[in-house]
């Protein structure tokens, strides 16, 4: 019997200059994840690097931070779906969200794309919106930010990085309890939660 696979996509920018901003989140959720179950993002596959674990004999996770622009995370996304014959539902998204409070988190079973341009391309090219998204908040920029400028930019101070590396830990525990529990008890769970600086 073919083994049913989860797919866990975090989404990000690669170079030196966009590791740890606020727009590669899912990038650093994903290595989280990565060092704890002891895999290497090093396999490239469909414009992505992945790493594949067994969850059970019946059943695997693949991790995948998609090597095209943020903008074009769905070039990766849609044909890696297709090549594990992965079901929407087993697809978990992660990025970061502008519109909630820093470190606040969001787990969402299905829903629009919002102003995410990497979500956005997800759904272009898969054609739907049917699959869960966990959504890390990194606030607003002030009002004399560019928007860009505040995305692309890395965190300012000790107490921001804290803040956000505690809620690193808390998006992956809520992706392995999606994984080992399903996406209702990881909802009602971590829905809200923030990591206090």
């Amino acid at each position: 019997m073919d083994k049913e696979t989860f797919l866990i996509v975090g989404l990000g920018n690669i170079g030196r200059q966009y590791e740890h901003t606020r727009h590669n989140v899912g990038f650093d959720v994903t290595d989280l994840l990565a060092a704890r179950w002891g895999l290497s993002l090093t396999k490239p596959l469909c414009r992505g690097m992945v790493a594949e674990a067994a969850l059970s004999p019946e059943k695997r996770v693949v991790l995948c931070q998609p090597q095209t622009l943020m903008n074009l995370s769905g070039e990766c996304v849609a044909p890696l779906m297709n090549w594990y014959k992965c079901a929407p539902d087993h697809l978990l998204v992660i990025c970061d969200d502008i519109d909630l409070a820093p470190g606040r988190l969001r787990l969402r079973r299905t829903g629009s794309a919002g102003t995410h341009n990497g979500l956005k391309n997800i759904v272009l090219n898969l054609g739907r919106m049917d699959f869960p998204r966990l959504r890390v908040g990194v606030g607003q920029p002030e009002e004399d930010w560019d928007l860009i400028a505040w995305v692309l930019g890395k965190y300012r101070s000790r107490e921001e990085r804290e803040l956000m590396a505690g809620a690193f830990g808390q998006a992956a525990d809520c992706a392995e309890d999606w994984l080992n529990s399903g996406i209702d008890h990881a909802m009602s769970y971590f829905n809200g939660s923030r990591q206090q600086a």
